[in-house]
Parts: structure tokens; sequence; C-alpha cells
């Protein structure tokens, strides 16, 4: 995809697009000399291969897109209907409507303040005063249902605290899943993301650090899970000759031409993952202060910096992020306030939350700019520069 230009030249800046300049064309070439194009076929099977190597995992499946991975791990690490699993409450729909369609109910937990990801505090005060231990299985206290899992959401590709959730699902036996759908190439202590929980879910969506144009990767080191998770996302398939299913599967398996494009991108993670970090840095120095707070990287982690976010103090700054948005759009530069949280979403409305504020914050005051790897030193100072005469505007204005 390329940027578009208007009558005076000046090119529309996306929030993030593809950058598709390896060797998709050539992969996609050979996957449609070969015929083999579905879901079965050599590059399925290497794109897996590469995605566990590079993150550091036993085995990964690859499926159609990320909210199936989430599903189909939902299913794998043992989640029924009517159990609970904790999640975040500051993430896209999907996270959370995947726990509904496993029939499980959502436990929405609020961010820590200082980097936006789920508080272990939160986490740990819930697990330990709102829930009983009861026959050998955690209940919680107000809805008695059996609580069965963890799944954090690596928001804009920053590390959740790791060590202090997994001592959380340690400690009351919970299945730890990790919704890293920003986060491939990401790492906390020198440990790629995706690599230490029971399960952990990668989305390959068009704005994704790398993209199939869709697709989906579940990441384990179980042998078991990774079997149940190919098991459940090929049609539950017990004697492929005779066609014989014993429970209910899903037609979730990645196709050979997606798997294609995402090899080629693969190739390229590193380099994505450096320029939107060099991207984020650009911002940084360049718009410090005049009530912008940019969001930045906790001591030992190191983030995809998938969008590059700050947040907008509308006393500081004269402009609320709604109406900093709508002015850089008349510029040609998009940019894009967080996801609504769970916790005030309709569609999940009824969920038990457990909130500290935070993420109420982040949906009033954060505004994501454009973080595509392929823009120039050029288009970033466009952007600083129409954001600053914005905020400068604004600030005169108001004196």
């Amino acid at each position: 995809m390329s940027t578009t230009s208007d009558q005076s030249g000046e090119r529309f800046l996306p929030l993030s697009e593809p950058c598709l300049q390896g060797n998709e064309w050539q992969y996609v070439k050979e996957c449609l000399d070969s015929g083999w194009i579905s879901s079965v076929g050599a590059f399925v099977n290497r794109f897996e291969q590469r995605v566990a190597e590079y993150v550091g995992v036993k085995h990964a499946v690859a499926t159609v897109n990320g909210t199936s991975a989430l599903h189909a791990a939902m299913l794998t690490a043992g989640v029924e209907p009517g159990d609970e699993v904790l999640v975040s409450t500051l993430t896209f729909i999907a996270t959370v409507n995947a726990i509904r369609y496993a029939g499980a109910h959502p436990v929405l937990i609020d961010s820590e303040p200082r980097y936006w990801q789920m508080d272990p505090q939160l986490v740990r005060d819930f697990l330990r005063r709102e829930c009983r231990a009861e026959h050998g299985e955690l209940r919680n206290r107000v809805t008695g249902r059996r609580v069965r899992a963890i799944m954090p959401v690596h928001v804009l590709g920053h590390p959740v605290d790791l060590p202090a959730i997994t001592a959380e699902a340690e400690a009351f036996g919970l299945r730890l899943i990790e919704d890293a759908a920003e986060s491939l190439g990401a790492s906390l202590h020198w440990k790629k993301i995706g690599a230490t929980s029971d399960l952990a879910c990668l989305s390959f969506n068009g704005n994704k650090t790398i993209t199939c144009g869709g697709g989906g990767m579940i990441l384990t080191n179980s042998q078991s899970d990774a079997d149940r998770a190919r098991y459940l996302t090929t049609q539950a398939k017990d004697d492929a000759i005779e066609y014989i299913h014993n429970e209910v599967g899903y037609n979730y398996r990645m196709t050979n031409v997606l798997a294609a494009i995402g090899l080629a991108q693969l190739e390229q993670l590193d380099g994505f993952v450096q320029r939107r970090r060099e991207i984020a840095a650009y911002y940084r120095g360049g718009l410090c202060g005049a009530g912008l707070t940019w969001h930045t990287d906790a001591p030992g982690a190191s983030s995809t910096s998938w969008l590059s976010t700050a947040l907008v103090d509308p006393v500081q700054a004269g402009v609320t992020a709604c109406e900093l948005r709508d002015q850089l759009q008349r510029s040609k530069i998009q940019t894009r306030r967080l996801w609504q949280p769970m916790h005030l979403s309709p569609a999940h409305q009824s969920a038990q939350a457990v909130l500290n504020g935070t993420a109420d914050r982040l949906f009033e005051q954060a505004l994501s700019f454009p973080s595509t790897p392929n823009l120039t030193d050029g288009d970033l100072d466009r952007v600083v520069q129409a954001t600053g005469g914005v905020l400068r505007m604004r600030v005169r204005r108001a004196a």
C-alpha cells in the first residue's frame, strides 16, 4: 500500500500500513505456481517454524486471524463455559470477545498508570481478596464461578510485567495466555514476548508489526497444547480419510498464500521494529512538553513501539486529544485514540471490573501518531511541525 496525495502533492500520512518491500511477490508466486494455495502447503509449515524459532518457543500453530488464535487458545487452555478469565480492560474488543466465544466471562483488570499495562497489584488483590479456594479450584466470591486463566494484553507492543503476573497465575493454578497481537519483536529482560507463558497469540492484521493481510498464530512450549490447538483449528479431524470428528472443531487454519506473505514479512521484522522505535524517539524529541507525555519503555523492556502514543493534557496543551486529532486530519495526518475500555463497552457492560481510573484517563487523553516504518524523516518532521502548530495556536488563543 502507498500513501496518496492531493492536488497540492501533499501525501496523506496513515497511522500504520503494510510495508511490502521484501520477498512477498516472489513467495506468493512460488505458492501460486505450486498450486497449494489453501490451508495445506509448505509455506504454512515454514512460517510456523520460523516464528517459533524467532520467539524461542517449541511450537507454533498458524491461524486465519488473531481472533481465532485467541479463541482456540482459550479452548486449548481448558477454559469452559461458565469459567472466568482475567483480562485487560484496555484492549481491542477482539480479546474479550474471544473469552465470550468460549462461553466464559471476562473479569476486566485496569492498567497501571506508568506503562499502561495490566496492573499486577489489581490482579493480586482480586485473586487474594475476591476469590476463595474450593475443592481444589479458585472461585469468585461474588459470582461463584471458577477462575480459570489470566490473559494480559501487551498494549501498544509494550511488555506486561510478566514476572509479576506469572507469579500470581502459578500461585493460584491459573493458565496464562498472552495477547501478543502487537508485540512480536518485543522483549522483556532479554526474552522475546511469547516465549514463557502457557500460550501466546499473535496477529498479522494489516496494521500490525508484520502482516499477512490477515492471519494469527498460537505459540506454546507444550507439545500437548500445540497438538490440541492444531486439532481444534483444523475441524477436529480424528480420521481425515473417513471424515470422523469426535468434537466440534473450527476452520481456523491459515492458508498457504497468507503464510507466504507472512514469511517474507518475518524476514524484515527486526528492521520494522527498529524503525518504529526510531519514530517513537523522533516524536519524543520533537514534541516534548507542550502538554504531551509520550509512552516510554519500562526498565528491562524493549517495546515494538507499534503505535507512538502520547497523553494530551487539555489544560497544558490547550486542546483535547479529539480536537488535536481533528486538526491533524485536516493536514492529512491520521491519528487515533486508544480503544474504548471494555468496562465502558455496551457489548461487555455486564462484566465484573477491577478499576483504578487509569484506562478511563487513557481513553480520554491518549492519541496515537503515524508509525509506519516506511515514513521518512521528512514525513515525521511534517507531523511534528503540524502538531506543534496546533498546540502553539491553541495555547496563544487561550492566553
